[in-house]
């Protein structure tokens, strides 16, 4: 097993890389620095979000899956609360929220089992 990169360190370079690219990203909910899962809530300021969160099936690298659905964009509150009730049983756990009306996750990793990365999220 290779070590795994802190979730401190992780999450600061995704804030970096969305205002590198003129989004806004900030930390709603700081967890543990070493092992914290990572939740990404994206904004995309009209009304609709959605959710990146850590794929069950991850094994050295980190990869995530878009939630409730793949490609799918959600009423803001409905991913607030789906938000919620994840940090209701993980105190561990970060959610970095990326303000972008473009919908862009900023990721490096792979999304819903994607081969390779991207920096978009689905078009609606």
């Amino acid at each position: 097993m290779q070590p795994r990169l802190k979730s401190s360190f992780w999450v600061d370079a995704l804030i970096r890389r969305a205002d590198i690219s003129g989004a806004s990203a900030f930390i709603t909910h700081k967890g543990d620095a070493e092992r914290g899962d990572v939740l990404i809530k994206i904004a995309r300021l009209n009304g609709e979000a959605a959710v990146l969160a850590p794929s069950p099936l991850m094994s050295d690298t980190r990869s995530f899956d878009w939630l409730p659905q793949a490609g799918a964009w959600s009423p803001e509150m409905e991913v607030d609360e789906l938000i919620r009730r994840r940090q209701g049983y993980d105190p561990d756990l970060w959610v970095v929220e990326i303000e972008d009306r473009e919908g862009r996750h900023f990721l490096t990793e792979p999304v819903n089992g994607e081969p390779g990365a991207r920096e978009t999220g689905p078009k609606a």
